[in-house]
């Protein structure tokens, strides 16, 4: 019997990043927003690039309070998704190349989520990270940090709970 050589790695993270912007890139408001993400392996970074129009309080000035919500809820919806493709890939039941626009597959939907804001988010780029903190075939809890020029000085941190979508897995 004849193996396949594996693929070089350079190819399979090619293929990962782009399964990686197509969820992204498939949602109409993170491209409004400007979200994009940085990989690193398993690790999605958000990133929220500065644009006067998230401005809400041009005296301060300070970062809309529903930007910030968007962008940490955002992160966390794609977090949880990327958590379950990257097992799906991993396992070999999914191949990267098959995600495109029109083959994404569904989102969780949002239950509840709870924002903490900390200090004003100030007019520069933001970035936030999610952690799963349960992922169950019906429910999801996920935990998200913002934070901008210092890592460990947040100025938004928020919990989510979602309904995992129902798919034929």
């Amino acid at each position: 019997m004849t193996r396949t050589p594996p693929e070089p790695m350079q190819v399979v993270k090619q293929r990962r990043d782009a399964a990686l912007n197509a969820l992204v890139h498939g949602v109409p408001y993170i491209n409004y927003l400007g979200i994009e993400f940085d990989r690193r392996g398993d690790e999605l970074t958000a990133i929220l690039p500065f644009n006067d129009t998230l401005i809400g309080n041009p005296f301060l000035p300070a970062l809309h309070g529903g930007v910030t919500s968007a962008f940490l809820e955002v992160t966390a919806i794609i977090g949880l998704s990327w958590s379950i493709l990257w097992d799906r890939m991993e396992r070999g039941d999914l191949d990267p190349t098959a995600l495109d626009p029109a083959h994404l597959p569904r989102l969780p939907k949002t239950i509840d989520f709870t924002i903490d804001y900390l200090r004003s988010g100030l007019p520069r780029d933001a970035y936030a990270r999610a952690r799963v903190n349960r992922s169950g075939r019906r429910y999801a809890s996920v935990h998200v940090e913002g934070w901008q020029d210092n890592r460990s000085r947040l100025f938004a941190q928020a919990t989510g709970h979602f309904l995992m979508p129902q798919d034929d897995r």
